[in-house]
């Protein structure tokens, strides 16, 4: 007479432990969530903030079936981290600083986590936990120059590609001074938003599609170059349409050629990951 046992543990999961952590977390952060849904909803540049949670939720529960086989080992190191969370968020709010209060939510959720799951849990939710990042509004300083750099950047491409267009054009910082218009590349078409919804679609898309860690980070590497070359040429584009109707500078045609640049550089994104895989594979290297 043989008898049936599991081959794998299952997870028994904490549901008591779990729901009274995010009773204490809601609570202790409700304020800085409410802010940073509203900046979701104000700035055009974080309109992917909306999209993180549930693409977080989902990718974990894609995994609930490796979770279950995993033995829960609370580990106390986790506490440490949550009241390191906690001690960034009170410096912060006196501090006023919005960044640091609002990246100590996911740093309190890691803790959490490590606290209840342990090890094996935390190296299995690494990556959707390092997503929860990418809701967050990078820090003033730190957008004030990036944005001032690709402005800048992207003028210079546009006045390149205009000259080779045969298109008169003079720049003078990030002013194209054209024949019938003057155009300036503001902070709105500095690219800076691309740039921030890009890496996020990368980093997404190239877990869902990819296992090589090294294709992986050259996808996310990429689109930087792709964000950059796809705005300059929505600049380009603006100047050259600009000489023949100067109002499509502005307004609803203006905005929707973001769109469409974005989803060319997305596109460029894909056709990039199919590239590497088939120089892999002419190399006689495994794609798998």
């Amino acid at each position: 007479m043989t008898s049936a046992v599991d081959p794998s543990p299952r997870l028994a999961f904490p549901w008591p432990k779990v729901g009274w952590f995010a009773l204490l977390v809601g609570v202790a952060y409700i304020r800085i969530l409410i802010s940073l849904v509203g900046d979701w909803s104000a700035d055009p540049d974080m309109g992917h903030g909306f999209f993180v949670p549930l693409v977080v939720g989902y990718i974990i529960w894609q995994q609930k079936d490796e979770l279950r086989t995993l033995r829960l080992q609370p580990n106390w190191w986790g506490l440490v981290v949550v009241f390191l969370g906690a001690t960034q968020m009170i410096v912060a709010t006196l501090g006023a600083e919005l960044f640091l209060a609002r990246t100590s939510f996911v740093i309190t959720i890691i803790g959490v986590v490590w606290l209840l799951g342990g090890n094996a849990v935390l190296r299995r939710l690494a990556f959707p936990l390092f997503l929860l990042f990418f809701m967050v509004p990078i820090p003033a300083v730190i957008y004030n120059s990036a944005t001032l750099k690709l402005q800048l950047l992207a003028s210079r491409l546009a006045e390149g590609a205009l000259m080779v267009l045969d298109v008169p054009v003079l720049r003078e910082g990030n002013v194209l001074e054209l024949p019938n218009q003057k155009l300036s590349v503001v902070e709105a078409c500095s690219g800076i938003r691309s740039l921030l919804s890009l890496t996020f679609l990368s980093l997404v898309y190239g877990f869902f599609t990819e296992k090589r860690i090294w294709v992986r980070v050259a996808l996310f590497l990429s689109t930087i170059p792709i964000a950059i070359l796809a705005n300059g040429s929505r600049v380009t584009v603006t100047g050259i349409l600009t000489q023949w109707k100067p109002e499509l500078a502005e307004g609803f045609f203006h905005e929707s050629t973001g769109w469409v640049i974005f989803m060319i550089a997305l596109g460029l994104l894909i056709l990039f990951h199919q590239a590497v895989n088939r120089s892999i594979r002419l190399l006689g290297f495994k794609t798998t």
